[in-house]
């Protein structure tokens, strides 16, 4: 199956007319029921059902549908990304985070280094739930990792990047953010949200805080559930520094806790090229230059 074929598939289950997706496409009629039969000897059951009112999905090519209008979309963006590529560069470094402010810096990193490779692209892609065992697995040149999350991981260079404070996220109007440094006294009386991924040294310093201070509290899924609950008034929440998008939404206030989180960068070892080296250089260079910077 081609990706012509691809298309006359989807355009048909979109419209279940065989002419009308036969004019949408700029194809004949015939033409469009001879590759559609193709593709159904070739997968070896029916997409359509064919009658006088035109044509209608199967069970099965419903299903095939729905799977196929993905692997489609995934398809058009790999070919427009390679033809940018192929256009301009000779070489990428694909770099995967969870976050766009686990590396704030990163949009000005790019444009710098831009300057100096500009036949290198820097692509980033963003995934919470996968991206690091899509690098482990060689599908991405570089990943933001917690540090003790790679102690383990063989054939890997660790480069540090910062070490990542606990913060207390509230409303911009809470009391405490006239507060200089929030103490674990000052959550008596009130909600913290607790889980949501959260690592094992932040997890440990929520159940100290529940257990000593009696604060009340219930589990949020995620970073971002979490800060709709603070939007909501619903609660209070720590957190490490480096999921502050600084956008100003909310106050992250500093909290009076040892707890720290060392967080960097990762690349494979076999891989000694000199664009990557000078990309993590500058990334290292821009924390360096900005410790005041809270993360």
């Amino acid at each position: 199956m081609n990706t012509k074929q691809m298309e006359y598939i989807l355009e048909l289950a979109q419209v279940l007319n065989f002419n009308r997706a036969a004019e949408n496409l700029f194809i004949s009629q015939p033409t469009l029921t001879y590759q559609i039969k193709l593709v159904e000897k070739e997968i070896g059951f029916d997409i359509f059902e064919r009658s006088g009112k035109g044509a209608a999905l199967t069970p099965a090519g419903s299903q095939f549908v729905s799977t196929l209008r993905s692997i489609y979309a995934q398809l058009a963006v790999a070919i427009e990304q390679g033809q940018n590529f192929s256009a301009k560069y000779k070489e990428s470094i694909s770099i995967t985070l969870p976050i766009r402010s686990a590396i704030y810096f990163l949009p000005q990193v790019i444009a710098q280094f831009s300057r100096s490779f500009s036949e290198v692209s820097i692509v980033a892609n963003f995934d919470w739930k996968d991206g690091q065992n899509a690098f482990l697995r060689g599908e991405h040149d570089v990943t933001f990792a917690m540090e003790y999350t790679m102690k383990r991981v063989p054939d890997v260079i660790c480069h540090h990047l910062f070490d990542s404070k606990i913060y207390l996220i509230t409303e911009k109007n809470d009391p405490l953010t006239k507060k200089s440094l929030v103490l674990p006294s000052d959550l008596k009386g009130r909600t913290l949200m607790v889980g949501g991924g959260s690592p094992p040294v932040l997890r440990v310093l929520q159940q100290r805080m529940i257990q000593e201070i009696h604060v009340d509290y219930f589990n949020s899924q995620d970073h971002d559930t979490t800060l709709t609950n603070v939007a909501a008034h619903r609660g209070v929440c720590l957190a490490p520094g480096f999921l502050n998008d600084h956008n100003g939404e909310f106050a992250w206030l500093e909290f009076d806790s040892e707890v720290i989180i060392p967080c960097g960068v990762y690349t494979h070892k076999n891989d000694q090229r000199e664009s990557l080296h000078a990309f993590i250089k500058l990334l290292q260079h821009f924390y360096l230059d900005q410790p005041n910077f809270k993360v």
